[in-house]
């Protein structure tokens, strides 16, 4: 069996890794013209079903270095004013696996077969079945199976569900990280707290590892090569609506609305990475009506991009990768056909990931109450 995957982001990477040494081939193809050409985020908390899905995705010699490069969440989740006073609560704190999104994916990259600049333009169902999947910059693939792992501007959802479109909350955050020093431990009853200022929203969270990434590799796994990273504070600040960002840097788009805040609020944003600080719109994808299951099938955000208040997003694609992988092992060991191993990956997959948008959409205007909806 030969399952194509179109996307290099988690979700398909972790689809790609559950598969290696199953006797199932899997490729995937990438249309950005470097595995690392642009910003891919930074500290995610997973919960136990995302946790578990991506150590079942790893081999099992990986799993004491995943364990290593890790750390335990906790988090009260409160509602604090820009001099750091408690104003309010958010609700029950939350708790799970926290995990720097760049380290994990050069992990699930480890050994795989990436084809960069492989942008998808159409594919094509053949009388036997299979697919063959058109793409740019090199000759078109036949496989088994396509997944589209795209994200939100997914090119194979736009062919297999046309109707199913992004829809723009017009909410609009600048996100970014900062090394942690000495400086900001006045900060930590912020991490994972909402701090409210007029018109904006700043959400911090600590990343920090039990052993730094390339070290905790170069001990545990010389096969693998994490980045040289440290500990650090993310960032992320929701801007009012309607607001002008044109001529200023995403630094100075969060100053910007900082005046009079704690030293440390300003001092954090001003000593921050200005390369790896960036602009994002939030926009969420609704798993709408299914289509008939066949040899294209989607994955992660492709098919249920949530809200990042809801803290699922990164978890449901990891899942997703899991209940896929297990269906398509099935499916090669002859338990059951690919069909319908599609169809049942399908099946469960479109109810929970409608639960996932639905679930962040209701977290969202606590954090930013002009979100639109609907």
């Amino acid at each position: 069996m030969r399952v194509s995957i179109v996307g290099a982001g988690l979700g398909g990477l972790a689809l790609a890794q559950g598969l290696r040494d199953t006797g199932v081939e899997a490729e995937v193809f990438e249309r950005d013209p470097g595995i690392v050409a642009r910003f891919q985020g930074y500290r995610l908390v997973l919960n136990p079903i995302g946790f578990q899905a991506v150590r079942d995705c790893l081999p099992t010699r990986w799993h004491p270095l995943l364990d290593e490069i890790v750390m335990d969440a906790t988090a009260e989740q409160l509602i604090l004013d820009p001099q750091l006073n408690e104003i309010g609560k958010l609700g029950a704190g939350r708790s799970g696996i926290v995990v720097d999104r760049q380290v994990l994916r050069h992990l699930l990259l480890t050994g795989l077969t990436i084809h960069t600049d492989a942008a998808l333009t159409d594919y094509d169902v053949l009388p036997d079945g299979k697919v063959q999947a058109h793409f740019t910059h090199r000759a078109p693939v036949v496989g088994d199976l396509l997944v589209g792992a795209d994200g939100v501007t997914s090119a194979v959802r736009g062919l297999l569900s046309p109707e199913t479109t992004p829809t723009d909350t017009g909410v609009r955050f600048v996100i970014g990280r900062t090394p942690i020093t000495d400086e900001f431990a006045v900060l930590a009853k912020a991490f994972g707290s909402k701090i409210a200022g007029d018109g904006v929203s700043l959400l911090l969270g600590a990343m920090r590892f039990r052993t730094p990434p390339k070290q905790a590799a170069e001990q545990l796994a010389p096969e693998v090569t994490l980045p040289d990273i440290g500990d650090y504070i993310r960032w992320a600040m929701i801007l009012p609506p309607n607001g002008s960002l044109e001529d200023l840097t995403a630094q100075d788009a969060v100053l910007s609305h900082m005046q009079g805040w704690h030293p440390a609020l300003r001092a954090l944003i001003e000593q921050a990475d200005p390369d790896n600080s960036t602009l994002l719109s939030i926009r969420v994808v609704k798993p709408g009506q299914r289509w008939t299951s066949g040899p294209v099938t989607l994955l992660g955000d492709a098919i249920h991009a949530t809200s990042p208040t809801g803290g699922n997003g990164a978890n449901t694609a990891l899942r997703d990768a899991d209940l896929l992988r297990r269906n398509l092992i099935d499916a090669h060991a002859g338990r059951k056909t690919l069909l319908t191993a599609v169809s049942d990956y399908e099946l469960e997959m479109f109810e929970y990931g409608a639960e996932a948008v639905r679930s962040s959409l209701e977290k969202l205007p606590a954090f930013a109450p002009e979100a639109k909806l609907s």
